[in-house]
């Protein structure tokens, strides 16, 4: 028997199946890991969620969109949750990335003297 999808405000059927896959099926479970803590999973197992999901668990959790979560908590919200990405393991299986090379390919002008004049075609 599969799980009943979440049922909450803010939440949408990709959220509830990120909640669902890290574990997190009640509105009590996510009300007992909190929002930082709900977001950080998903994060480790490996989804990329948005900002907007952090502040979409708030609101859940409150009762409130997540466009209502004061500015106040969203910058609490967001300097925790960025604390806690800076203390992640770099991912695995990726190489570090190496040096950005630019190239500029530089247009013949086929009509100037000399340059580039092939004979007309028959």
């Amino acid at each position: 028997m599969s799980t009943p999808p979440l049922k909450m405000r803010n939440i949408g059927p990709k959220s509830a199946a990120w909640l669902r896959q890290v574990g997190l099926r009640t509105p009590e479970a996510l009300a007992e890991a909190g929002p930082l803590e709900a977001f950080m999973r998903i994060k480790r197992a490996g989804f990329k969620p948005s900002l907007n999901l952090l502040y979409a668990l708030e609101g859940a959790l409150c009762d409130c969109h997540w466009q209502e979560v004061p500015d106040a908590r969203r910058v609490e919200l967001v300097a925790a949750a960025e604390e806690a990405i800076a203390e992640l393991p770099p991912p695995r299986n990726r190489p570090p990335a190496g040096p950005v090379t630019t190239t500029i390919m530089q247009q013949v002008d086929e009509d100037a003297e000399g340059l580039g004049s092939r004979p007309p075609r028959p």
